[in-house]
């Protein structure tokens, strides 16, 4: 068929070459006679298959991208994000077009080894120069920024912790991996910047105005005068003047690197007094004894019939009432022993009917996160003590106030150009602190409708923000797998810490400021070192699907978590864990499971371990574990005497 067609092919060009020969159109038969000869007019073959047209070199392009299709999914925990938009990357015009392989294609990814391994990489090369070493070695010249350490100087390391590494498949990105642009701890963006000195710190709590301490004095002595110490237990001006004398030893910031603050009240005399006393009556949780970790008591209250409706949670700081955000638009506030609240003022003067609850209503889209404005309660004068004042966020993009004796909105402040994922309270009051889909954290003060400082900086969505203890700075968690502390008086970055693998879910700081937890959706907790501004470890327990809550206890010795997997676990934070953050992998721990590092766990499946559990890793920092029944558990809280308070909703 095909010989058939195309000799009747050549046949009629030939019969119109002798008609042009003919006619006398000597120019347009030169050209007939070149194109039939498969020619152009230059002379230049045409082709007319892939094979005459160097087919084997757009292979080479199939080629890389079934290398990236083979290779791509060893680094799909550390960079997703990267492999997704390499992804786009198809012709070499794209390597000089596309921001992120610009970037990789101008700089050298860093890597860190210890100095016998890199030797034994060389040597290993050197001795394969012939199948393949010389082009790897040319490579890693080219294209790496190998960093060595001494192994003995290290632990992270050290022999020991890299054999265990070895035995679990599962890894995490290197703390100071990848191409430059930020240093471990630094929030310094210039690529050419090289490594860079951290921005010294002052991290120590800042002390009352004179005047207020006198007062706080003056009515510490009074207390102890009608109410003597217990035999053995210290005064409470006692207390309070080793707590001074404490803080006046570590660095504190000065008033210009300090927001500023309006004048001390009655009301924040009345609440220190109250934290002294909590602070010398809690609960100490010190350390372990005998290899045991501390005990910890955790108050579960669980919300039913609630349709999945609710979207966060919170407690309030002098522990009477909670307040749950929904989907459907609004607030509710319960009193937490479930009494009547009292109802908001009536015109008449008349006292309205105690309610079980109030809604609070304005927000014309999900509510995603509410918090209680700074209090403490009072065995006194619970009144002036009391919380008067809630926050909430919403996707309709504004932070509402509340008032809590009028049970009303007092003000809306808007500012921010997509959902408010997050807003808190500043330790203080006074100040809160929002993140936003638009990718900026903003600080706001109650009495301006405008906020004050913008923090930008993040790639994607600020989802969680947080207050360091003394007001100072501010933390801020994003989808960007990034964490970022701030200075609050100027917005300048400070810290920048990478080594999550997911998105962050949740941020706290710890109470003695030197200590920041971060959790992400993968089911991992990381400490970080906030002077030196490195990772100190990775602690695992949780089930995938979000640590939603983190809390420190008042020693700043331990950390409680809560999270979709329906269970709260305490960890210790001086304890170094096994393998950097590994793991065992044993069954889920049930209610009051103690899973200590000292305790081989061999199933705590359900009775009789007739039903078969899905595996999680389990550190050997985790204390214990409580487990729900069916309760995604939305928020943890230690209270000022080391109880834990958590509340989460029952879904069937």
């Amino acid at each position: 068929m095909n010989s058939r067609y195309y000799t009747q092919q050549q046949y009629d060009q030939q019969r119109v070459l002798e008609y042009l020969s003919k006619k006398g159109y000597n120019r347009t038969e030169a050209t007939l006679r070149m194109e039939s000869a498969n020619q152009d007019v230059d002379g230049r073959p045409i082709h007319t298959r892939v094979e005459e047209s160097g087919g084997l070199k757009y292979a080479k392009a199939f080629e890389a991208k079934n290398f990236f299709d083979n290779f791509g999914i060893s680094f799909e925990n550390e960079h997703k994000g990267d492999l997704r938009t390499f992804q786009a990357v198809a012709l070499p015009e794209h390597v000089t077009t596309n921001e992120l392989s610009r970037i990789y294609h101008s700089q050298r990814y860093r890597v860190t080894l210890s100095q016998t391994a890199f030797y034994n990489l060389i040597q290993f090369l050197e001795s394969k120069e012939t199948e393949g070493g010389a082009v790897v070695i040319g490579i890693i010249q080219t294209r790496l920024n190998v960093v060595t350490v001494d192994r003995t100087g290290d632990d992270q390391f050290s022999l020991a912790r890299l054999l265990e590494r070895a035995r679990h498949t599962e890894d995490f990105p290197a703390e100071d991996e990848g191409i430059p642009g930020h240093n471990p701890g630094s929030a310094n963006i210039d690529r050419n910047a090289g490594m860079t000195v951290l921005t010294k710190l002052k991290l120590g709590q800042v002390t009352l105005d004179p005047e207020a301490r006198q007062d706080v004095l003056a009515d510490l002595e009074e207390e102890d005068k009608w109410n003597p110490p217990a035999a053995g237990q210290p005064t409470l001006v006692d207390s309070f003047e080793q707590r001074i004398k404490r803080e006046e030893s570590e660095e504190v910031p000065g008033k210009t690197e300090l927001p500023p603050r309006p004048p001390p009240l009655a009301r924040d005399v009345a609440m220190e007094v109250q934290k002294v006393k909590e602070n010398r009556d809690r609960f100490q949780i010190l350390g372990r004894t005998g290899g045991v970790g501390p005990g910890v008591s955790v108050t579960m209250f669980t919300f039913h019939n609630t349709n999945d409706s609710i979207t966060c949670l919170d407690f309030s700081k002098d522990y009477l009432l909670i307040a749950a955000g929904t989907d459907m638009h609004y607030v509710r506030v319960w009193s937490i022993d479930g009494s009547p609240l009292p109802g908001p003022p009536q015109p008449n003067g008349q006292e309205s009917r105690p309610s079980a609850s109030h809604r609070l209503i304005g927000h014309s889209g999900p509510v995603y996160a509410v918090s209680f404005a700074p209090a403490t309660a009072s065995s006194i004068n619970q009144n002036l003590t009391k919380c008067k004042h809630l926050l909430s966020s919403s996707a309709d993009r504004s932070v509402r106030l509340w008032s809590l004796d009028a049970w009303a909105c007092l003000v809306v402040y808007r500012g921010h150009d997509g959902p408010v994922w997050d807003v808190t309270w500043a330790p203080h009051g006074h100040y809160f602190l929002t993140g936003s889909y638009d990718r900026t954290a903003r600080l706001w003060s109650t009495d301006r409708v405008d906020y004050l400082r913008l923090f930008v900086g993040h790639d994607r969505d600020v989802d969680h923000v947080c207050f360091h203890p003394n007001d100072t700075y501010i933390f801020t968690g994003s989808s960007d797998k990034m964490v970022r502390m701030w200075l609050t008086s100027n917005g300048y970055p400070v810290r920048m810490f990478t080594g999550h693998a997911g998105n962050i879910t949740a941020l706290t700081c710890s109470p003695d400021g030197k200590i920041l937890a971060s959790a992400d959706d993968s089911g991992t907790i990381i400490l970080w070192d906030l002077t030196a501004g490195k990772l100190l470890k990775r602690m695992r327990g949780h089930s995938k699907g979000g640590i939603w809550s983190l809390t420190w206890s008042v020693e700043s010795t331990v950390v409680v978590s809560g999270g979709a997997d329906g269970t709260v676990r305490v960890w210790d934070v001086q304890l170094a864990n096994d393998a950097g953050g590994q793991g065992k992998s044993i069954g889920e721990g049930g209610a009051g499971q103690k899973i200590d590092g000292t305790t081989q766990v061999s199933n705590v499946a359900g009775a009789g371990g007739k039903k078969k559990t899905k595996e999680v890793i389990v550190t050997s920092d985790q204390i214990s574990a409580f487990r729900t029944k069916k309760s995604s558990v939305y928020k943890v809280m230690f209270t000022q005497q080391n109880l834990v308070l958590a509340g989460g909703a029952y879904i069937p």
